[in-house]
């Protein structure tokens, strides 16, 4: 399951913040501060498309938006083509112990563009699957302990929990708009992402600009995540490290 090892301070502060609390601290201290990369084109938005949104958001119920309590931070790159790095804003809902999933966008401003999504399972429930199917997914244990992956917004006590809990899950990642190349509209067919894994591998650049954007040091929460316990990653997972790597080949032609 997706819980603590550990049942300690840390644990329980992680209990103690309010699911309910959590979109308002976001808010006030994670988001509108990514731009996205991408400008769409169309005409602008009229009156009457205006009145017809606010009385949507004024009378229709969204449960599944409202569920996109966490909000995670980090980068992916193309299976098979780490050179093509990005930074990847996760929007995602617990839906329980064991699994949670994940809307990816761009930036983290209203007008940020739906990538992609991502599938997040526990340890145990990864250790079931097919072994064709695991070669799909990738391990997040290096995305923690390197401090490249965070959680904006929520008490430094609280994320590092989150972590513990994230540091033995897996991902399964599909892009659907390539934003790094495609810079108006979404083309070609959806990619399988990855994540890193080891020190060296992340364009150092990226991440220094990320961490200006949020305030925060990766190198700082590599140190401070030294005591969460890193279980060997599962057999199966990050299937490209042994040349295994698999990608839908774009047939329009758009070199994806």
């Amino acid at each position: 399951m997706i819980t603590d090892r550990v049942d300690g301070p840390v644990s329980r502060t992680l209990r103690c913040v309010s699911l309910a609390l959590l979109p308002a601290l976001l808010a006030a201290c994670a988001a509108n501060n990514t731009d996205s990369a991408v400008k769409a084109p169309g005409a602008k938005t009229e009156p009457l498309t205006q009145a017809l949104d606010a009385g949507a958001a004024a009378l229709q119920s969204r449960p599944p938006i409202d569920a996109l309590n966490a909000y995670l931070d980090g980068f992916h790159f193309y299976n098979g083509h780490m050179d093509a790095q990005m930074e990847a804003h996760h929007y995602c809902s617990i839906l329980n112990e064991e699994v949670i999933q994940c809307v990816i966008y761009d930036g983290n401003k209203q007008d940020a563009k739906l990538m992609g999504v991502e599938y997040i399972i526990s340890e145990r429930l990864f250790a079931g699957l097919p072994a064709k199917e695991k070669a799909l997914w990738h391990s997040h244990a290096h995305e923690v302990k390197s401090g490249q992956l965070i959680a904006p917004g929520i008490p430094e006590p609280a994320e590092h929990a989150l972590m513990q809990k994230l540091v033995h899950t897996y991902g399964k990642t599909w892009h659907t708009w390539h934003t790094d190349l495609d810079k108006q509209l979404p083309l070609g067919v959806p990619q399988l992402m990855m994540g890193f894994t080891a020190d060296g591998q992340a364009d150092p650049t990226m991440v220094s600009e990320r961490d200006r954007r949020f305030g925060v040091n990766s190198r700082e929460e590599k140190e401070n995540r030294r005591d969460i316990v890193v279980s060997p990653v599962q057999p199966g997972a990050d299937a490209w490290k042994k040349g295994k790597v698999i990608q839908i080949q774009d047939p329009t032609g758009s070199g994806h």
